[in-house]
């Protein structure tokens, strides 16, 4: 066995990303084992990959500081790999790579790609163009170590046990309708009473409606929306990351922001309307497998205003997500599932 230490400690997208990847590099190699290092509560994306340990990295404990990275470095040692795929590229993970290299292991690591991606979302003088995709400078790392991987971008679907209480829901005979309302950064997300409009409308037309997310305050909200319309229902809470993609596997469809709900929706196979605001998939984050005319946006040339979505992004004065009317989403839901 070849071992391989896989480093990418956040962002919970790029995290999930890094899983579909790793299940074809697995399926492809049946000689290698992989140790992946990330924060714990990712855990639960690669529980179903073969031949793969998960080690936890607690950047605000043990592993805090350089005292705190010298110690995982000697965690990681312990299993004496052949090789480093670093596919994050930050400080904590160089700092890892250097010592590793001080010890003669093989270690290659990610090519962000951001010259391109600065000039996609630079104010003046676009280079608007599809970017390589984030699956792919992943793959092209374990390329770089030797290893051959080829990458379909297809959906593989992915079922998995139904958690408890949801059997109910999720054995009935109506389309099932998962929508992740939130992201990390405010200029992603669609305004909350256009998101309620469309919650309402498919809820109306006998759609099981369920809602997914984060935190005290998307609970609220959640809760509030499945209160008010009958087949909406908030998991927000309610189950463990892995029971949600469990959830998510059983889905005929995900409508998510550019976002982690769209690579959860991706890591098991299930086909996501996405929503694009001050983001664009030319950056290269589109879901693995996921299609481009599933991508819901409005044309302007001063969209994508940034990689992340952590800048304001005004097209004509309007935020380019509140361009997004509830129509478009609402039409292209109908034209999936309308009988062909």
């Amino acid at each position: 066995m070849k071992r391989i230490i896989v480093t990418r400690f956040s962002a919970m997208g790029d995290v999930a990303m890094v899983a579909t990847v790793l299940k074809a590099f697995q399926e492809q190699h049946s000689d290698t084992e992989i140790i992946m290092v990330s924060r714990s509560l990712f855990a639960a994306f690669f529980q179903n990959i073969p031949r793969l340990k998960f080690h936890p990295i607690q950047p605000k404990g043990m592993h805090k500081g350089v005292f705190g990275l010298f110690s995982l470095f000697n965690e990681l040692k312990a299993y004496k790999p052949d090789a480093i795929a670093d596919l994050h590229n930050n400080l904590r993970s160089r700092v890892i790579d250097g010592l590793f290299k001080s010890i003669r292991v093989k270690v290659r690591l990610l090519d962000k790609g951001r010259k391109e991606k600065k000039e996609l979302t630079r104010t003046k003088n676009k280079v608007f163009k599809q970017l390589k995709l984030t699956t792919e400078r992943y793959a092209d790392v374990f390329r770089q170590l030797g290893f051959q991987l080829q990458l379909d971008h297809q959906l593989q679907k992915e079922y998995r046990l139904i958690p408890p209480g949801m059997m109910p829901i999720l054995a009935s005979d109506k389309k099932k309708i998962g929508i992740a309302a939130f992201a990390q950064h405010v200029y992603k997300v669609l305004p909350y009473a256009k998101m309620e409009l469309i919650i309402q409308t498919l809820a109306n037309k006998g759609y099981e409606v369920l809602l997914f997310g984060g935190g005290e305050q998307e609970k609220q909200i959640t809760e509030n929306w499945a209160e008010n319309y009958e087949n909406v229902h908030s998991l927000v809470g309610r189950y463990k990351l892995t029971e949600e993609l469990d959830v998510i596997s059983h889905l005929d469809l995900m409508i998510s922001m550019d976002s982690s709900g769209m690579h959860m929706a991706s890591l098991v196979g299930t086909r996501c309307l996405s929503l694009w605001g001050a983001t664009h998939p030319f950056a290269g984050f589109i879901g693995y497998g996921q299609s481009n005319s599933d991508c819901i946006q409005v044309d302007h040339p001063n969209r994508p205003s940034s990689v992340y979505g952590n800048k304001s992004c005004l097209c004509d004065g309007v935020e380019a997500i509140d361009l997004i009317s509830p129509s478009m989403v609402l039409s292209k839901v109908e034209e999936i599932f309308s009988p062909k």
